[in-house]
């Protein structure tokens, strides 16, 4: 019994991920969660690092959700952003900027 606990709990946190990806909402406007995130100085500095394909799809997706909540409307559900389909594009390119942010910081201490 205790070799099954492991699988067990990770099915669950899995589960309620996807329990609180859909109560979020904003997949069923059709946006990733890394369009939710705040545009403080580092997001717009890894924005700009983004390939240009990358930012269109980005752009289109909040335009859309834009356009779909002032007319108080959602998608169908068959073009909701699914949990599974979710990715995280702009993470990597966030978490560098940060890195070199710290980096620098800490370059300018001394």
């Amino acid at each position: 019994m205790a070799a099954r606990a492991p699988a067990a709990t990770g099915r669950l946190v899995v589960g309620l991920r996807k329990w609180y990806y859909n109560m979020c909402g904003f997949n069923k406007l059709g946006l990733m969660r890394d369009d939710t995130i705040y545009e403080d100085s580092d997001v717009k500095e890894a924005l700009r690092r983004i390939p240009e394909g990358v930012y269109n799809d980005r752009m289109f997706r909040i335009k859309r959700a834009l356009d779909l909540s002032m007319k108080q409307q959602i998608l169908p559900k068959e073009q909701w952003t699914k949990y599974e389909e979710d990715v995280h594009y702009l993470t990597p390119y966030l978490d560098e900027v940060i890195r070199e942010r710290k980096e620098r910081e800490e370059w300018m201490k001394k």
